[in-house]
């Protein structure tokens, strides 16, 4: 729906949301980041849910303080593109590229998040296409179609119809992890569960994978706490 800023010290950043499902209004603190997402139910107005906000507003800021370690992208910043640290840094020209251990973005601030999530979407889209396509053939089974979003909850999905999906902020992990993700995801096209089955499948496509696992249990968080959109 939007966002809005509830004024104070510090001022909150509010993500609205609709929901036909939700029975009363909510507001949530992300435990990754710190964002704030208000959902309000059918019928109830957007000022009605503002003002549910604003008589929270002690309570958002200590709990969006709490949880909000938030890093937004800037030049001179380190981002970690494919395991790598690499130093961002404004260049000419109209494309984004990687030179030694630096990513050169061209030199408009403004745009800067737009064109380097731009960047890290195609080379995501690319790194996991070729991963799928990998495990799918020593699984022996196709898949239906490949999409990337920026979900929060999950790295990847498999749909009953074969539909991969992945979180495109995989390509920040290192190319191992990434990896695991797409064969965990293919394994779903023989197993759509997570009995001891689906596990040996997972293993017999991609070899070992607990240090991957592990790897997004312990450092997979952080990726959410890049922030690519201009604050409000």
């Amino acid at each position: 729906m939007g966002q809005y800023v509830l004024p104070g010290n510090p001022p909150v950043e509010i993500n609205l949301k609709r929901s036909g499902r939700a029975r009363r209004l909510t507001l949530r603190v992300s435990a990754l980041d710190g964002r704030v997402t208000l959902t309000l139910p059918r019928g109830v107005s957007e000022k009605a849910g503002l003002a549910f906000a604003e008589e929270k507003a002690d309570w958002l800021r200590r709990n969006a303080t709490r949880h909000g370690d938030v890093t937004q992208v800037a030049f001179g910043m380190t981002l970690p593109v494919e395991g790598r640290d690499l130093a961002v840094i404004p260049g000419s020209g109209r494309s984004v590229r990687i030179e030694g251990d630096r990513i050169i973005v061209p030199d408009d601030p403004d745009r800067l998040g737009a064109r380097l999530s731009g960047y890290l979407k195609t080379l995501a889209r690319d790194r996991l296409a070729a991963a799928s396509d990998h495990y799918a053939a020593r699984l022996g089974r196709g898949y239906a179609r490949l999409t990337l979003r920026d979900t929060r909850s999950r790295w990847g999905s498999c749909s009953a119809e074969g539909a991969l999906s992945y979180s495109w902020r995989l390509i920040m992990a290192p190319p191992a992890v990434l990896s695991y993700v797409a064969a965990h995801e293919v394994a779903h096209l023989a197993e759509m569960n997570h009995s001891d089955r689906f596990w040996a499948k997972v293993e017999a496509i991609h070899g070992p994978y607990r240090v991957e696992r592990s790897w997004l249990r312990t450092d997979g968080p952080a990726l959410h706490r890049i922030r690519f959109d201009r604050p409000v």
